[in-house]
């Protein structure tokens, strides 16, 4: 109920000034009538006084401190038409609550001083007597004491809004933050399935076209062929169980335990790449460490990808694939020695065939510097959000002689008590 009438008050600015002058006029009404009686003085004077000194008060709303000024100023001919001690001008008080706690508390203290100042000279040169003494210096502890209720209300309400504005910042940021995490997991399975299936189902379709080639002629070679169909198929639903089950799980304890794919199954990877069809040499230098999980598997999917993206696009070529261990550095480097076209196009994704060259640049340690190209197949883009995602490079293009090259740099562990892995 009180909620409600003050709502409709602060609807209506008339009506709750009219609401706040009568209030003061009513409860101060009775102490000047017993003060008037008291000191055998004209009680309808006072009265009328009193209701003058709340009139301004009806505008309040709108000139807060122009209503302390008329106050002041009532107050003052109070003094000057009643020599004798009265009750503190309610009115003065009122409107100094309203302005300290509606501006700036500078402003508040300023117009309190000015009002304390005028007051208790008033009161002082109109009742001059030592009697009249506390009478005065109450005057100045009246006014100064409406500002400070006026200013700590405001310092309360700014604080308030202060912690209110805090708490939905918070929030927002928080429902951003698990926006930008959900978007993360979302790209991160999506590149996983992207290099599953673009890898399997190339192996797939090149081994099935063996098999159709040779069924008559060479059937023995055809059954070879479909068993590698079998366990490629294999492979793929395996892996493909593992991701997904990424997705279906929320608890460790419940997550898939298959190791996830590293540099240590590269030759089985290289493998299967050769019996689909493709000439892939492996060369290794430097001295091989212990990779983190996440550097481990972004290396074998680049591979696998930029080896994929060749069976595809290029054909029955030689692809080279070069490991160099550095000290603070992992250099990968795929390349094959596919002809381009007379149009002098490779047929990648994007370009007359499906994908024009992507050429990048090596940035900074930080990923700073990943390489950008024309490119657009999901692929290239792939591998580029991997090697960024470890804080590494990535760049891509044509040899200038034919064929593909992918270059990547990813960091290794800078700690001196890395592992050392035997190849």
């Amino acid at each position: 109920m009180a909620d409600t009438i003050r709502g409709w008050l602060h609807a209506r600015p008339l009506m709750n000034g009219l609401a706040l002058a009568l209030g003061c006029f009513v409860l101060v009404a009775p102490v000047t009538a017993a003060t008037a009686y008291h000191q055998d003085a004209s009680i309808t004077l006072y009265l009328v006084l009193l209701a003058v000194s709340c009139v301004p008060l009806l505008v309040l709303h709108r000139w807060p401190v122009g209503v302390v000024a008329t106050t002041v100023v009532i107050g003052v001919v109070e003094y000057a038409v009643i020599p004798v001690a009265g009750p503190p001008p309610v009115a003065v008080g009122v409107a100094l609550y309203a302005v300290a706690s509606r501006t700036d508390r500078r402003t508040a203290w300023r117009t309190g001083i000015w009002a304390a100042v005028a007051l208790t000279t008033a009161s002082v040169i109109t009742s001059p007597g030592v009697e009249d003494l506390p009478q005065n210096l109450g005057l100045i502890a009246w006014t100064f004491l409406s500002v400070a209720i006026g200013d700590a209300v405001r310092s309360r309400r700014e604080l308030l809004a202060s912690v209110m504005e805090r708490a939905e910042r918070a929030e927002r940021t928080r429902e951003e933050e698990a926006r930008r995490r959900v978007t993360e997991e979302r790209m991160r399975i999506a590149r996983e399935l992207h290099d599953v299936v673009a890898h399997h189902i190339t192996l797939v379709n090149a081994q099935a076209g063996v098999a159709h080639h040779l069924m008559r002629t060479d059937p023995e070679h055809a059954y070879q062929a479909l068993e590698r169909i079998r366990d490629t198929s294999r492979a793929a639903l395996d892996e493909l169980r593992a991701t997904v089950g990424l997705l279906r799980y929320s608890g460790d304890q419940a997550a898939p335990r298959e190791p996830a794919p590293g540099l240590a199954g590269l030759d089985d990877l290289l493998d299967s790449f050769r019996h689909s069809g493709l000439s892939v040499a492996l060369e290794r230098t430097g001295t091989p460490v212990e990779l983190p999980q996440i550097t481990d598997l972004t290396a074998y999917r680049i591979i696998q990808e930029a080896l994929t993206n060749t069976h595809k696009h290029a054909g029955a070529v030689t692809a080279h694939v070069r490991l160099d261990f550095g000290t603070d550095t992992l250099r990968l480097t795929i390349e094959d020695d596919g002809r381009k076209p007379a149009d002098g196009t490779r047929g990648r994704p994007g370009g007359p065939a499906g994908q024009g060259a992507v050429t990048g640049t090596t940035g900074t340690a930080g990923g700073a510097g990943i390489g950008t190209g024309t490119g657009t197949g999901h692929g290239m883009i792939g591998m580029h959000e991997r090697a960024r995602a470890v804080g590494g490079t990535l760049a891509a293009g044509h040899r200038p002689g034919g064929g593909f090259r992918v270059d990547a740099e990813l960091p290794l562990p800078t700690d001196t008590g890395r592992k050392v892995c035997r190849p």
